[in-house]
């Protein structure tokens, strides 16, 4: 390989797996059981285990999420396992009355919004589920 070949292949290689790890829906019943995986049950009925960080965990086994209609971004390492995205790209969504809304919690006397379930970092009460339309700031549930 010419060095003009090497500095072409090594430019490009960056660009090449931003595109192999490129961030796909995975939408359906989200699973919940003590004895399994959290996981995603598709249309078809195929079951797909789903993976992530500690806070992403966090959210699929919320009990307030149990068998909601529930997308995650992110992308598969297997026929049927999948790992969502980091909880920082903001990758979960439930489904309710037709519109794709954000997960996110959400504390009423402190107004601090989190996007993993637990307590309130302020007043370590526990945060209310908050289901918000991705397109509004992190403001007020009431905005």
């Amino acid at each position: 390989m010419t060095r003009r070949g090497l500095l072409l292949a090594t430019t490009l290689l960056p660009f090449r797996m931003m595109a192999a790890e490129q961030s796909i829906p995975l939408r359906g019943r989200l699973r919940q059981g003590e004895d399994s995986k959290p996981g995603i049950i598709t249309r078809e009925g195929k079951s797909i285990d789903v993976s992530g960080d500690a806070a992403t965990l966090g959210v699929l086994r919320d009990q307030r999420l149990k068998d909601a209609d529930f997308e995650a971004m992110g992308h598969f390492t297997g026929p049927a396992q999948f790992e969502a995205d980091p909880i920082y790209k903001k990758a979960l969504f439930a489904w309710s009355g037709g519109k794709r809304l954000m997960v996110t919690y959400w504390c009423e006397i402190c107004s601090i919004r989190a996007w993993t379930p637990g307590n309130c970092q302020c007043c370590q009460r526990p945060m209310k589920l908050d289901l918000r339309d991705p397109a509004l700031e992190d403001t007020d549930p009431t905005n």
